[in-house]
């Protein structure tokens, strides 16, 4: 009787796998409406559909420097194709610095790795800081007066903040909000000196509101090609926070590869070329099982990273 039970399971299974997908997808951005991550993911996410055949409703989690997706997947979400999420660099990193409701070695199933993002330093065009040298200046001889907005604690943008302020031997003050739309406001308003986010500040810097101190790529960025990277600047840093999706653990190969293979078709296709290229993006293409071995080792490359920098939540 127990083998037909698991007989009539697994064929139910496989059943639901071959007529996947059979309703609408939640895909959870762990960030504001609005940012650029919100904007991209919503555009893979619109011509993902169409190699799919199935409807992909976005659902926005912000907050904890962008777990709440990977939250999500590990509290109760089936392991049907039904939920995925976008995985931000810090899923690999807040684990080292706080108690996690997950562990990302075991608790997901990964889908595919995507892209990564271009970082920069913005100011107000009113800013008494002209370049990058002028901004540490005024913080070495300002120690703690500098305060610097970011999509949250333990993010790209913050590690990479406070690894430049441990090599200039300064302090200086990080804000945390929920995304970049948030950040942005702050800074435009006043409230903080400096914005460290994505491109989302691109169209204010080609519109003279804010000024670009430097960017964190490997090159300097098409748009911006006068200004420099942080390699040009004397430090050894790229800094991208590379991300993917990934499902909960446990869903059928076959779903996994229909959602791949969605996804890669759509991250070649022109029409969301045309949104990397707007927002400074490369992509950064890994199958599930190239995804999955690059999860293991940037987990244990963020270990070191929280360890160096002393970093709790």
């Amino acid at each position: 009787m127990r083998a037909f039970l698991l007989l009539g399971l697994l064929l139910s299974f496989n059943a639901e796998a071959q007529n996947y997908p059979g309703r609408a997808i939640t895909f959870i951005v762990p960030w504001t409406p609005g940012g650029t991550t919100d904007i991209s993911m919503r555009a893979i996410a619109a011509v993902a559909e169409k190699h799919l055949g199935g409807r992909i409703v976005i659902e926005n989690k912000p907050g904890v420097s962008g777990i709440l997706g990977a939250q999500a997947l590990a509290q109760g979400a089936k392991a049907d194709g039904y939920t995925i999420a976008q995985m931000p660099i810090t899923v690999f990193r807040l684990p080292h610095m706080m108690k996690t409701a997950f562990d990302p070695m075991s608790d997901f199933t990964w889908i595919i790795h995507l892209t990564g993002y271009t970082f920069g330093v913005v100011v107000r065009s009113d800013s008494q800081w002209k370049t990058w040298g002028d901004l540490v200046a005024y913080a070495k001889a300002n120690p703690g007066k500098v305060t610097y907005a970011t999509p949250g604690n333990g993010t790209s943008l913050h590690i990479t903040m406070e690894t430049l302020a441990q090599r200039e031997g300064i302090q200086w003050v990080q804000v945390p909000f929920k995304g970049y739309a948030e950040g942005a406001a702050a800074l435009m308003g006043g409230h903080v000196d400096v914005h460290s986010d994505s491109t989302g500040w691109a169209e204010q810097v080609n519109g003279g509101r804010l000024r670009l101190l430097n960017t964190w790529g490997p090159q300097r960025t098409k748009r911006w090609p006068a200004v420099p990277t942080l390699k040009d600047l004397g430090y050894p840093i790229v800094s991208n926070s590379p991300y993917g999706i990934a499902g909960p653990k446990g869903m059928d190969p076959a779903v996994t590869k229909a959602l791949h293979d969605a996804f890669k078709k759509a991250l070649d296709d022109p029409e969301y070329q045309k949104m990397l290229e707007k927002f400074d993006q490369d992509a950064f293409y890994l199958n599930s099982a190239d995804y999955a071995a690059f999860a293991r080792k940037t987990y244990e490359e963020e270990r070191e990273v929280v360890k160096r920098l002393g970093l709790k939540m």
